[in-house]
């Protein structure tokens, strides 16, 4: 009974592996931003002599989204691995992140829920820029603006409940 329950204990220790191409799947989204983030500049700097200001920001805002989704992956995707698969080994000299190892699950969390929020604005201040001239014949509540508004408002609400939540009930488990 004993081998029976060793052998059980050894393919769930080793099913975290199974998250190792979950990962990996995740370096390629990587890519496939980093692609789309120096198509969007090329296409930058062909339009820039006819770009408005508004255009122009509005690129902006959509590289600053762009790298918070990809700051969002190396995040996920690092402390992940190092959290529930197996320790990142590093060779003398090579640079290792600081926050790396510190981070547990919770934390992951609320670090998501912030980015979420941070990319939510970011979208929320577009539609204000490109927004056509309001109707005050139309309800509050058919209005798309108030919608992102609410929608953006429920991503704070939820961030800072988590954060919350996990200060409360992780912040003994951290002092130690």
């Amino acid at each position: 009974m004993k081998l029976i329950e060793t052998i059980i204990e050894r393919i769930i220790l080793l099913s975290r592996w199974l998250l190792a191409p979950l990962y990996m799947a995740l370096i390629t989204v990587l890519i496939l931003f980093a692609i789309k983030a120096g198509q969007e500049v090329i296409h930058l700097y062909a339009i820039i002599t006819t770009a408005t200001e508004v255009d122009l920001v509005l690129s902006v805002l959509a590289l600053i989204d762009m790298v918070l989704v990809a700051n969002l992956l190396v995040m996920v995707i690092l402390s992940s691995y190092e959290t529930f698969v197996s320790r990142l080994d590093t060779a003398e000299g090579q640079e290792k992140p600081d926050w790396l190892g510190k981070i547990d699950a919770a934390t992951i969390k609320v670090k998501l829920a912030v980015a979420i929020v941070a990319i939510s604005s970011i979208h929320l201040l577009k539609a204000f820029m490109t927004a056509p001239p309001q109707d005050n014949a139309q309800p509050l509540w058919n209005n798309q603006l108030f919608w992102l508004v609410i929608i953006h408002l429920t991503f704070v609400i939820s961030a800072l409940l988590m954060a919350v939540i996990d200060k409360i009930a992780f912040a003994h488990h951290r002092n130690h």
